[in-house]
Formats: structure tokens, sequence, C-alpha cells
């Protein structure tokens, strides 16, 4: 009988509960220089606890290569393609990170005086300067924590609004191809979800659009280019559908990688917007944050926007806190300042060339992707596509096999999966986003792949029903997942 030992490389990495034994530490103190002092009688018994129940004990070094083994796991963009549609998971120039972490700048504190961080808000100041230029809006606050909480901002900036005017509307439009937490946001601010549906060609149906269009109408929300990858072509038409009625136009700026430089949302009739900067301004997407939310306005929404706003006064910046119509805050301090600086850096970095040149290279990696892959995959729509394009599993579907099993086999050629199964209006969605940041040698590795693997549905269809085939942990039974999730851990 062979005995199983463990290795050093090692594909099943135990917990650092499993590898605790009593009494270990992973720290050395010198001998104290100070009177010995008794916590509970400084602190006082009930502030004091001497152990932690279950804590692990382990020496540095296992706590060291317990933590490094497990990194080596993780798929990065340092590694390879991120296709995930409507996240923008690209390659973030590390100069960027290099000056967030200006001492100056990554140790400031929030509650540091306005006379000592003239810095800093002018840091704010001109990011909230850049981000109306390029949005081409009036005003911004960059205090919203990420988008779905730009997203919120906004609406309850439209209530505030629409309050202001005496006008109790209940409704917001939202198109069937909008990003999902667009409802949430809504449901939040407490209105009724209106869907609207989308034509033949992905975009809104606008005849639909005027008949939902009425005076209990606060808003429509709409995600440009929409989660499908198309621009909506009657934009123009449908601002004016919705200020005709005394209802405003929300959008959802996930899709900036699409437009900025290009395009900006204030010239086509949007009143209210939210910008991901964790998506489009150098900020790694992913990992639990931390995010932010810029909501950009036009002139008439200025008066509600968040509180406090910088003022110029005598030659500093200051804090107004004096706005009577303000919302108020939509969180402590003023948004996420580390990503903030990243951001400013990214586009001074870029220049309005070098932002109009990296919203280029999105489209035509997006197109070129599409392009390689339509004789593999059917596109779920036939309009233009943006900086993203979204295919429909059907003609592997026939097989048996579903984007789902696709995705999973993608894993075996080293690649991260596309989105699967978003939008939901495509049945068995492929959404892939290759970002401005790959280059031609890995969008041809990735399309290599992705036609393998319906040569392989064509040909055995079972070996791509059972991937991954090389993973740590072999194919999952999704539904016990699902149904019986463990989500604490027991010894």
């Amino acid at each position: 009988m062979i005995q199983k030992v463990r290795s050093h490389i090692t594909q099943n990495e135990p917990l650092l509960f499993d590898l605790s034994s009593p009494g270990k530490k992973g720290y050395q103190l010198p001998e104290l220089d100070v009177p010995d002092t008794d916590p509970a009688e400084a602190l006082g018994a009930s502030n004091v606890r001497r152990e932690i129940a279950g804590f692990p004990e382990v020496s540095e070094v296992e706590a060291i290569r317990h933590f490094t083994r497990l990194s080596t796991w993780n798929y990065a963009i340092d590694l390879g393609l991120y296709p995930l549609g409507s996240c923008t998971m690209k390659y973030n120039p590390r100069v960027n990170e290099l000056v967030a972490r200006t001492e100056g700048l990554a140790w400031i504190h929030p509650y540091q005086p306005e006379s000592l961080s003239q810095g800093a808000l002018e840091i704010f100041a001109a990011l909230e300067t850049y981000l109306a230029e390029i949005t081409g809006m009036d005003a911004v606050t960059l205090q919203p924590a990420a988008g779905a909480h730009g997203e919120l901002t906004g609406i309850f900036l439209i209530r505030a609004l629409l309050d202001a005017r005496g006008e109790k509307r209940a409704q917001v439009l939202i198109p069937d191809s909008a990003h999902g937490t667009n409802p949430a946001s809504v449901h939040m601010a407490g209105y009724e979800v209106v869907p609207v549906p989308s034509n033949d060609q992905g975009m809104v149906d606008t005849a639909a659009l005027d008949r939902l269009v009425n005076e209990q109408t606060a808003a429509m929300m709409i995600t440009n280019p929409n989660t499908l990858g198309v621009f909506e072509e009657r934009i123009r038409r449908i601002a004016e559908m919705l200020h005709a009625r005394g209802a405003m136009l929300y959008m959802d700026g996930a899709n900036l990688n699409a437009l900025a430089g290009i395009a900006r949302p204030g010239d086509f009739g949007v009143d209210v917007m939210h910008l991901n900067l964790h998506k489009t301004f150098s900020t790694p997407h992913g990992g639990g944050g931390p995010g932010s939310g810029p909501v950009a306005v036009k002139k008439v929404l200025e008066p509600f926007l968040p509180k406090p706003r910088l003022k110029r006064e005598g030659g500093q910046w200051r804090w107004n806190y004096d706005l009577p119509q303000s919302i108020g805050r939509v969180r402590a301090f003023y948004g996420n300042f580390g990503v903030l600086v990243r951001a400013l850096a990214y586009i001074l970095a870029h220049g309005g060339s070098g932002l109009k040149r990296a919203t280029l290279d999105a489209l035509l990696n997006a197109n070129y992707l599409r392009k390689r892959l339509e004789p593999y995959y059917e596109i779920a729509y036939h309009a233009p596509s943006m900086h993203e394009c979204v295919f429909s599993d059907r003609r592997q579907a026939a097989r048996g096999v579903p984007t789902g099993a696709i995705a999973k086999r993608l894993i075996d050629y080293g690649f991260h999966p596309y989105t699967v199964s978003f939008p939901l209006i495509v049945h068995g969605a492929l959404m892939i986003e290759p970002t401005e940041t790959e280059s031609k040698l890995e969008l041809d590795l990735f399309i290599d792949a992705m036609i393998s693997i319906a040569k392989e549905i064509e040909q055995d269809p079972e070996l791509v029903l059972k991937a991954p085939h090389s993973t740590r942990t072999a194919k999952v039974d999704e539904v016990a997942a699902a149904r019986k999730p463990v989500l604490k851990w027991q010894p």
C-alpha cells in the first residue's frame, strides 16, 4: 500500500487551522524595558480577552509559506487575459500604484485639518474637473464608494429635484439590457421598476418606450453601451422623449471604457451618470475592493449633490457644508482616496489623445475577436459591437454543451472564463470583453482556445461536459453547491 505523503508542491493546501500547534508563535518580542502592567487592571477585565478561541497558532515560516502557496493559485491580470464582459478587467499601469503610495498621500489622515490637506483637496478638485470634461457634465461628486452606490446616489438626486419641484413620481424605466444593479438601486430608492424591452438590434425599443413614459416616470436608467456591447444609437431621441414628459435620463457609466475620449454622455442628453473608476481609470478591479463610483450631473442637479462640496476661498480649498438642498452625505469622508489618486494619475499620464487611443484599442480588440469567432459561435445581435461582444451557445447547446461547460473547458486552456449566461436576454450568453490592454498575440491565443473548444464539441461533447480536467478541484455538483453550501469551517 502506497502511503500518501505531503509534497512541497501541493495541490490541496490545508487550512491554517489544520497546520496549527498549541504554543507556536509567528513573532518574537524583546524583553520589556518598562514596568509590566496587568492589562485587566489597566483596561478593565471586561475589555480584555486572554486568547481568541480556536485561533490558529503557527510559526512565521508556516504562515509565509501557506499564504505564498495560496497566492500561486490565483489567476491574475499579471498572468493573462480576463475576458469578463461588462467588467473591464484590464491591466493597470504600475506607475499609478506608485503615485498612490507616495508617503504624503498614502499616510494622510481623513481627520487632518483643511490647512494641512491642501494637496489632497487639490487632487479632488482636479479629478472632478477632468471627469466633468470627459463626461460632458457640469459637476461631479467623488463620494460614492462604487458603481451601485453611485447609481443609488444618482436616483436620490433625481428624487430630490422632483421633490423640490413638487412632483411625486413613482416609476423608473429600466431597459432589459441594463446592468443588474440598476433595478436594485431603483427599488432601494423607493421607486417602482418598469422594464423596457429591446428591439431586434439589441437596442431600446423606442416605440415601447414611448408607450411607457408618462407622468409617473421619474427617470430612465440606461446602460450605454449596454450589456450586449451595443451602443444605443437613438440615445438623443430617448433623451428627448423623457425630457418632453418631465422625466430625467440616468446613464450607467460602467462601460465608459468604450466612450472615453470619443463621446461625452452629457452631449447626448444624459442628466446624471456614475463612473466606475475601478473599471476605466486604473484601479485594480476585483478582490473585494476598494472601488469608486463618482456621480456626474448637469447644472440643474448640482445643488442636490452630497455635501460637503469643495470651495475655493482666500486662495485655499475648504469644505462647504452650507448646502441647504443637498441630499447629505452618502458615505463617511470623501471617497476612497487612493482610488481617486490612481484615477488622476491615469488621466494625466494619458491625456486626451491617450484616453481616445485606449478607447479605440478596446473597440478594435473586441471587434477583432468577434470577427474571428463568428464562424464558430453565434453572435447574439448583429448590431455593431463596441468594447465587448456577446455570443449565444445555440450551436453548441444543440449538441448538449451549454455555455457553462465551455467556460469550464476554457480553464484547461489556461484562460479565465468569460462572463457566463449574462446578459439574461441572451439565452446561453458568452459575454467577452478583451479590453485595450491585450496584445494581438494574447487575443490570438484566446481565440485559438475558443475555436479548439468549438471543434471539440463537434467531435467529443463529453470531453467538454466533464471539464475542467486540470484543476485542483474536479467539476463540482453545482446544484448541491447552490442548495447545500458549506459556509463555515468545521474541524
